[in-house]
């Protein structure tokens, strides 16, 4: 989150969002004044409309969208994101997120993953994948399957040059 305030997007795309923990977290980071109106004793929430940050994002598992999606993101995408991908314009996000997605990609998909991720960011792509290989298959939700490892050196042979401190995962950002 310290890399996404400093960055301070105007728009930002939360590729897998999950149960839309990153997408709370940016809106309140980000938006955090523009969320409420307040006038002396009286209090509301600002509708969307006056909010200054669009938050979107793109979804496979549709089951997994809560009242926490609602609130947050301006538009959810759902399907695979290597469909949703191509369709959106050229640096149509000064920020794209993927956490923790790329390594439920094949080499090959993952590569064109990226690539995608690079084409429609105009600031940055900020993206995570486990330091180890884990292990993961979900019967009743194959997107969450693990098929394939990532290296440090692969990361940045794709452009993404700045890797942030994390014991766990490779936290990789590629810069425009």
């Amino acid at each position: 989150m310290q890399y996404i305030e400093q960055l301070n997007p105007a728009s930002l795309l939360d590729v897998g969002v999950g149960m839309g923990q990153y997408g709370f977290l940016a809106r309140i980071n980000l938006e955090n004044i523009n969320l409420f109106e307040v006038n002396g004793s009286e209090g509301k929430q600002r509708p969307k409309a006056e909010w200054s940050v669009r938050i979107d994002g793109i979804e496979a598992c549709d089951v997994y969208l809560t009242p926490v999606h609602d609130y947050c993101y301006h538009n959810i995408m759902i399907g695979n994101a290597l469909t949703i991908l191509p369709t959106l314009a050229d640096n149509s996000y000064e920020l794209v997120l993927a956490i923790d997605i790329l390594e439920h990609f094949t080499k090959t998909d993952g590569l064109e993953f990226l690539a995608q991720l690079k084409r429609i960011a105009n600031k940055a792509v900020l993206i995570s994948t486990p330091k180890e290989f884990i292990p993961q298959q979900v019967e009743a939700n194959p997107y969450e399957n693990h098929r394939s490892f990532w290296q440090k050196n692969e990361l940045i042979e794709n452009g993404f040059s700045q890797i942030l401190d994390n014991d766990i995962s490779w936290v990789a950002i590629s810069k425009f």
